[in-house]
């Protein structure tokens, strides 16, 4: 958006990912505290999004097309990856009562105005 990168490289765009908000999960370890006796949770949002969708919000944000900046490279991509991860939540949501508030949309706006935020204070 300010020009300072002309193209991000990125590897496996179409590998799915359960993106949750760190404010989210916050609050799931300090209700995982709060229990008499510790216990393993899986913490996530329970919905997946493609790298690809991301980048194409996230450069949507600011007013541009992915499609123009976003250079697939090979030697990006992990050999032992995994298409798709994708958190259940039920224990949590059944022992904590916890489950994310944050939708991926606010998530991704969020860490898109952050940087551009950090840009701007540092004078890039």
């Amino acid at each position: 958006k300010r020009g300072l990168q002309k193209k991000l490289h990125l590897g496996n765009i179409n590998s799915k990912r359960d993106w949750g908000h760190a404010q989210d999960y916050v609050r799931a370890m300090w209700l995982m505290l709060q229990q008499d006796s510790p216990e393993d949770y899986v913490v996530g949002t329970g919905l997946e999004h493609s790298v690809k969708n991301f980048a194409e919000k996230a450069f949507k944000y600011v007013g541009l097309n992915y499609k123009d900046y976003i250079v697939i490279d090979k030697t990006l991509i992990r050999p032992a990856d995994v298409d798709s991860l994708l958190a259940d939540y039920s224990k949590a949501k059944k022992t904590l009562k916890w489950e994310p508030k944050i939708p991926f949309d606010n998530l991704v706006d969020g860490m898109v105005e952050s940087d551009l935020e950090y840009v701007a204070n540092n004078k890039y």
